[in-house]
Order: C-alpha cells, then sequence, then structure tokens
C-alpha cells in the first residue's frame, strides 16, 4: 500500500466510506448530519497540516488519516491524528500503517507528543491498535460518547511520548 499527500481529487473517494463512518455513529464525535463541504473542509488540512490517504494496490483510496497540532499557543507542541479507514478494509494493516506514518510525521515535525483527545472506548480495534504503536490511555470521560447501540460509553484521552 502507498500513503501519499491527499489532494482535493482524492475527496470522491474519501466521502463515501467517510460519509459512512460518520453517519453509523459508532467512532467519531461527528454530526450525523454532517454535509459532504462541511466534511471536506474539516478533514483535507492545509500546511503546516497535513492530510493523506492509503492507496490499495488496485489504485484505489482504502484509508485516509490527518495530522494537526492537538492544541494552540504553549501546548502547541502536542501532534493529533484522526484516521478513517474504509469499512470494506478493516483488518487488513491500512489503520496500522497509516497510524504508523503519523507517529513518525509527528516526530519529524518536532512534536514532543501526540495525544488523541476522543477515543471511545467501545471501538476496541482502535483502542488495541494505538496501544501495541504504544500509546497509553490517560484517562477517560466516563459516559463522554453517545454510542447508538450500546448508549453512554466511556472517551479514553490516549497520549504516546515521541
Amino acid at each position: 500500500m502507498l500513503i501519499r499527500e491527499a489532494t482535493t481529487e482524492d475527496w470522491p473517494a474519501i466521502w463515501p466510506f467517510f460519509h459512512r463512518i460518520v453517519t453509523e455513529g459508532e467512532t467519531f464525535t461527528y454530526p450525523a448530519d454532517l454535509t459532504e463541504d462541511q466534511g471536506r473542509e474539516w478533514w483535507l488540512l492545509t500546511a503546516p497540516f497535513r492530510t493523506v490517504v492509503a492507496v490499495g494496490d488496485a489504485g484505489d483510496v482504502i484509508g485516509t488519516a490527518k495530522m494537526n497540532r492537538n492544541h494552540m499557543g504553549n501546548g502547541s507542541h502536542i501532534a493529533s491524528a484522526s484516521y478513517m479507514v474504509d469499512p470494506e478494509h478493516f483488518g487488513q494493516g491500512v489503520g496500522r500503517a497509516l497510524c504508523t506514518y503519523t507517529v513518525d510525521w509527528a516526530r519529524a515535525e518536532g512534536y514532543r507528543a501526540m495525544q488523541f483527545n476522543a477515543v471511545v472506548e467501545s471501538n476496541v480495534h482502535a483502542v488495541k491498535l494505538y496501544e501495541s504503536v504504544g500509546f497509553e490511555v490517560i484517562g477517560t470521560l466516563p459516559e463522554g460518547f453517545n454510542h447508538p447501540k450500546l448508549g453512554y460509553v466511556g472517551l479514553h484521552i490516549m497520549h504516546l511520548a515521541l
């Protein structure tokens, strides 16, 4: 798989799985009625931040990640990232490749750590992946996420020192 810079021309390939994931409402705190224009604006970041796509062997976009600082000002030394993998490609290492890529980016950019602010605790595959890369759960907001099937579940804050 190839990971490369995302362009606006990639958005038509990202939007279908992005929309599906957001609409299902199980892993992101985005509103379920997010429009395509809002999604594009929120996801396709400009420099100094980045958005990348994972491209499969057939040349199709199978995942995406965005990388940015977590806070501004005196907190701007901490990076963050978000990931979406086309559900048709779950379990194929796409998420791991994107996560590793973003950690490498944050190190190269001189960030001191990475923090994920809102990892849904019931998203056990993501939690396990992040922990395998070295992230730790440093806190959980009880009932911070209203899961459409499970009801209120916690939101983890996860951290990785770089």
